[in-house]
């Protein structure tokens, strides 16, 4: 056997171990959450500091809830991970308009390339769309919708260095993340496109009109069965 055939059957073997290795952490990641992430390993890095303090479900507002869904993705009850027509128009000329909700990439996506992937772009973000839409398969079908969405609301970048909504909530507004207003949250949530840029202290043009279109759309689907069952569910 060959050199070259050797080392490709060797590389194939680690891959593969590793796959296995990560699948096992998104098992444990069900009930337990990350220690860290890449991301927020990265801004620790950087000198930007790891501002965060994981919460249970139930000491996450509703509103907080509510905001992320109707900010990032709307048909997150009703989608098994990808919201495959904003993904087709993301890619097309019209990218301004989206059926419901504002994201290409839904909840899930957001929460498995946070969790398990990196961020970034060029040649590597190919390799990583490609293992995001396996692991986004994988929690779905492992974690379900609560879990992504409170996994979701813990680990995404909501700040310089501020990750999580309960962080986000005391370092912008000095209060639980049980206790913000409907405004408070979707301030919050409007900071997602870019939180370094798109600042929520002090209030950037953009989160002060994106957050009153979440406001909006927060009226808009509260009343929506699967939506309210999923920010009521215990």
């Amino acid at each position: 056997m060959s050199k070259i055939k050797k080392s490709i059957i060797w590389l194939l073997k680690t891959v593969l171990k590793l796959f296995i290795i990560s699948v096992l952490y998104l098992v444990v990641c069900k009930w337990v959450m990350p220690p860290i992430t890449l991301t927020q390993l990265g801004s620790v890095i950087s000198g930007n500091g790891l501002k965060r303090d994981y919460v249970s479900y139930d000491q996450i507002s509703s509103n907080a809830k509510l905001a992320a869904i109707a900010g990032e993705d709307q048909l997150f009850t009703d989608h098994s991970g990808f919201d495959w027509a904003a993904l087709k128009q993301s890619l097309g000329s019209d990218k301004g308009k989206r059926a419901r909700g504002s994201a290409a990439s839904t909840i899930s996506q957001q929460t498995a390339k946070n969790v398990f992937l990196w961020q970034g772009s060029g040649v590597t973000r190919y390799v990583r769309k490609a293992m995001e839409f396996v692991y986004t398969k994988l929690i779905e079908w492992i974690w379900g919708k609560k879990r992504i969405l409170e996994v979701y609301l813990n680990v995404i970048e909501m700040g310089k260095g501020i990750y999580g909504i309960q962080a986000a909530a005391k370092n912008y507004y000095q209060k639980d993340a049980a206790d913000l207003s409907r405004s408070e949250a979707a301030s919050i949530i409007a900071c997602l496109p870019n939180p370094k840029r798109f600042t929520v202290k002090p209030r950037s043009k953009f989160v002060n009109f994106k957050s009153a279109w979440i406001l909006r759309q927060m009226h808009n689907i509260q009343g929506d069965g699967k939506i309210k069952a999923l920010i009521t569910a215990k």
